[in-house]
């Protein structure tokens, strides 16, 4: 008997530290993000972090009251950066999936941008379905929804991975590549300014969740249900005040949201 009241106190006590531990006061929170993904998030001939996703970060900080501080990490390594504790969110315009979910949990989206093509207009490409394609050259960043719908959609083309969509666009205008699939808002940005006179989109949008997600969300450890409610919140009040809007106006002529 003496045992088991020992047993059930000790029980008690680790439930009561348990909820101490999950109340935590997030007076800092480190955001990941990639640096190497403009307009969202790149680092300026100043060597300073810029970008979509770091000015909504720093919003809904500043929102939250807690000093936000960034840690820039590839692509390929925010997740098990995230899970690894060395940041507590990641910013980075990375889809919520549901293969994602099934290892991280995702705030309600902040941006939603549907995948296109972009192809050289010295190709003779007009159309992109995956039959058209047989035979092209397709460029895609690693580790990406618009990676992996090429994999599985477009066994019959050359698919060429990099480790940054800005390797990709580089390629494609060098005439490397016949085109490039990838986020619609991150080509546009790079049309207007590099690639107006090689490349031109192409094609329908691609949208379809199954695939393409809900829509770029902030993923965090499925255990601080805390820090998601915070981030949720404040994106509602950015979103309810014109913040978001003036933040949006300052990258793109149109909604992305």
């Amino acid at each position: 008997m003496i045992w088991a009241r020992c047993v059930g106190a000790a029980l008690m006590l680790l439930a009561i530290g348990s909820s101490v531990a999950a109340a935590k006061d997030w007076d800092t929170v480190r955001i990941g993000t990639e640096g190497s993904y403009p307009p969202f998030n790149y680092v300026g001939p100043d060597k300073v972090l810029k970008g979509f996703d770091v000015d909504i970060a720093k919003a809904l900080c500043r929102e939250m009251q807690v000093t936000c501080t960034f840690v820039v990490q590839d692509w390929e390594g925010l997740i098990p950066g995230l899970l690894a504790h060395k940041f507590d969110a990641i910013v980075a315009s990375m889809s919520i999936t549901d293969e994602r979910r099934k290892v991280v949990a995702f705030t309600d989206k902040y941006y939603l941008a549907p995948a296109r093509f972009v192809v050289r207009k010295d190709a003779g490409i007009s159309d992109v379905g995956p039959r058209a394609m047989e035979g092209r050259t397709i460029g895609a960043q690693a580790s990406t929804i618009q990676a992996s719908y090429l994999e599985e959609e477009y066994g019959g083309s050359d698919i060429r991975l990099y480790q940054t969509e800005e390797e990709a666009t580089r390629d494609l205008k060098a005439g490397r590549l016949d085109a490039v699939f990838g986020n619609s808002v991150v080509l546009y940005g790079w049309l207007s300014k590099e690639g107006t006179d090689c490349c031109a989109f192409t094609g329908p949008s691609y949208s379809d969740p199954e695939h393409f997600g809900l829509g770029a969300g902030i993923a965090l450890r499925k255990e601080d249900d805390d820090l998601k409610a915070k981030f949720d919140k404040a994106l509602d009040a950015i979103l309810a005040d014109g913040t978001y809007k003036t933040i949006n106006d300052k990258y793109f002529p149109f909604s992305i949201y």
